[in-house]
């Protein structure tokens, strides 16, 4: 399953990770982050999709597709809160569509993470 400790799903949580203003986007992701408010720190997980992404049944794949990714590379991930916004219209499909999902939210939290300035670290 998805842990309650690995999720950022309050309202006041995804407030603060926009507040702080840090994202970068790619392959139809985009992700913000910021330091963690979990007690110990570690990497929390907020996924956002838009109706204008499609029907639930899309919204819904591309929500399992992120937790599920998200759970395999959380413990290579620095402690921050992450928000992964989804504007792509077609989830990647099979296994190859789910590594590729994996290397994106990877790569978009490293790019966050190690700017310089960035609290979280």
């Amino acid at each position: 399953g998805f842990p309650r400790t690995a999720r950022a799903g309050r309202p006041p949580d995804f407030e603060h990770v926009f507040a702080a203003r840090w994202s970068a986007a790619a392959a139809g992701l985009v992700m913000h982050a910021a330091a963690s408010r979990g007690e110990p720190p570690e990497a929390r997980l907020g996924v956002s999709v838009s109706r204008r992404v499609g029907p639930a049944a899309v919204r819904n794949r591309w929500k399992r597709r992120l937790r599920a990714a998200f759970r395999r590379v959380r413990p290579r991930l620095p402690p921050a809160d992450y928000v992964v916004v989804v504007k792509a219209r077609t989830v990647p499909k099979g296994a190859a569509g789910a590594r590729f999902v994996e290397d994106t939210l990877d790569a978009l939290a490293r790019r966050i993470t190690s700017r310089p300035g960035f609290a979280g670290r």
